[in-house]
């Protein structure tokens, strides 16, 4: 009898084939000796398709078809470049952007002070592709988003106004992975093509109810002030009150990556484990213009969740914003770099095109910033999301309690409404140091201390 060994021996690949063969070699024996079955296989190994009907050996033939039409893996001759920013950076979030760099579709990388573990590529991670779209590289909260809104109040007038805003923030404003409203608001998002595919089809009604929410996790709606030392933004130099809110596309856009990612992921089983969750949509392709089509249907609905949250906010208020600024990250754009046509994927990373405007926070009792994008190449024109988690939820809520950070909340002036401890202030790394390590890429406009906090509820599963 033949053995698995040598038909390796002869050129079969370890794989479903050779197992075929030896199941059928058995009733081959009882019409040809060793000599003959040797020589059929060899004829079968170097033409399967021209022996599809062979009399002993069609199921081999077939087997090995199968094996010669799956994709094979073909990782880059070296990897794509990219720069890291920051010193100290969680191991993992660095191994995930070198994994990230060998991709076949990688062009070029950059890592931002912020990162930490992310699935596939990290949170703070950026990514351009040539011609192909990641949904893990994009994020599971799909253009999670800052917005800030500036009013002609003084930031004096907040302790006079404290009792009237924390009413402000409990009656406009609605957390929760289930959050929703049961007389939904009326916004133009809610008027566009929906049908554009099935999935967007589907979560139309939950995205209807939960249009204006702000969902779990690490989003906030919160009342500070901002600080201009010198004018901008249209102001004149000063501290004025403002609101600020983070939030992105809700259980819609969480079903919507969640589709696409484990369709990707069955369209590429070539991927080797460490990278399965960077599995890529081809942009040519149906399934890809599919997903572009959803992740900017989302990137709209996400804006509109804050436009809603912010009108009904300054309406309460009675007051009319004077300045705001805005930015997506959790997303990919169609960009032009070193004179290429690539997709930017910035994975929890703020767009810093030159003259380009952003917001970055901190944590509850540290200071954000409002910057300016240098558009340095390097970073891909990118820049850090926040301040950057230190330790998982988990590890957190087993190390702290309130009582810890009770002193510095009240040094920093803040009144928390709301909040897990997951989202306490000593899960964050110091967003000072990360602003200096990435002084090439952004210039500071202006900074925003929070100064009434409110988050999900303790409990909620996070989104982010």
């Amino acid at each position: 009898m033949i053995t698995g060994k040598q038909l390796i021996e002869m050129g079969f690949f370890r794989g479903p084939a050779v197992g075929v063969a030896l199941r059928v070699i058995p009733e081959a024996v009882k019409s040809l000796d060793e000599a003959a079955i040797e020589r059929e296989l060899r004829a079968v190994l170097a033409d399967p398709v021209g022996n599809a009907a062979h009399p002993y050996f069609a199921e081999v033939a077939r087997a090995l078809r199968e094996e010669a039409e799956k994709p094979v893996y073909v990782e880059r001759s070296a990897p794509a470049p990219y720069k890291i920013w920051g010193e100290g950076l969680e191991e993992g979030s660095v191994e995930q952007m070198r994994q990230a760099a060998r991709l076949p579709v990688a062009v070029a990388g950059a890592l931002m002070p912020d990162a930490h573990l992310g699935y596939g590529l990290p949170i703070g991670g950026v990514l351009a592709t040539e011609n192909a779209v990641i949904p893990y590289a994009v994020g599971v909260d799909i253009a999670c988003r800052m917005r800030l809104s500036v009013f002609d109040v003084p930031a004096s007038h907040l302790n006079r106004l404290n009792e009237q805003l924390v009413k402000i923030l409990h009656r406009e404003t609605k957390f929760g992975t289930g959050g929703e409203f049961k007389s939904p608001h009326e916004h133009e998002v809610l008027d566009e093509d929906w049908d554009v595919t099935g999935v967007t089809k589907k979560v139309f009604p939950k995205a209807r109810a939960q249009l204006g929410t702000s969902g779990s996790g690490n989003h906030f709606v919160e009342w500070g002030v901002l600080t201009l030392d010198k004018p901008d933004l249209g102001l004149e130099a000063g501290e004025y009150l403002a609101l600020l809110s983070h939030s992105g596309s809700r259980g819609s856009g969480a079903t919507v990556a969640d589709f696409y990612s484990k369709l990707a992921m069955s369209i590429h089983p070539e991927l080797p484990p460490e990278l399965r969750r960077l599995a890529w949509l081809d942009l040519d392709s149906e399934l890809g213009q599919e997903y572009w089509a959803a992740m900017n249907l989302m990137g709209r609905y996400a804006a509109a969740n804050h436009a809603i949250i912010h009108r009904k906010v300054a309406r309460a208020l009675g007051e009319k914003p004077t300045a705001t600024v805005e930015n997506h990250h959790n997303f990919a754009w169609k960009e032009t770099h070193g004179g290429k046509d690539v997709i930017v994927h910035r994975k929890g990373a703020t767009p810093a095109g030159e003259g380009v405007l952003g917001v970055i926070p901190g944590s509850m009792a540290t200071p954000g910033f409002v910057v300016r994008g240098k558009g340095l190449p390097e970073s891909l024109e990118s820049a850090s999301h926040g301040a950057g988690r230190l330790m998982s939820r988990t590890a957190a809520r087993e190390k702290f309690r309130w009582s810890h950070f009770k002193a510095m909340l009240e040094e920093a002036g803040v009144q928390l409404l709301s909040a897990g401890i997951d989202e306490a202030p000593g899960v964050y790394k110091d967003i000072h140091q990360v602003m200096a390590a990435q002084s090439d890429l952004v210039e500071v406009v202006a900074r925003f201390d929070p100064k009434i906090v409110k988050m999900a509820d303790a409990g909620e599963r996070p989104e982010d």
